[in-house]
């Protein structure tokens, strides 16, 4: 196995970085409907007692 570190656009993604991107759960940040960032900005708020984040 050869590992290049030049850049990330030259790597390629292992058969398990593939199958986590197939299975991620995705949406649209800007219309709310992303679950990551949903969670993260929740999680924000909580932590500095706010409404939203």
């Amino acid at each position: 196995m050869m590992i290049d570190f030049r850049s990330d656009t030259v790597t390629k993604p292992s058969p398990e970085m593939m199958e986590a991107m197939m299975n991620a759960r995705v949406g649209d940040d800007v219309f709310g409907e992303d679950p990551s960032i949903n969670e993260l900005e929740t999680l924000a708020a909580n932590m500095f007692r706010m409404e939203a984040s």
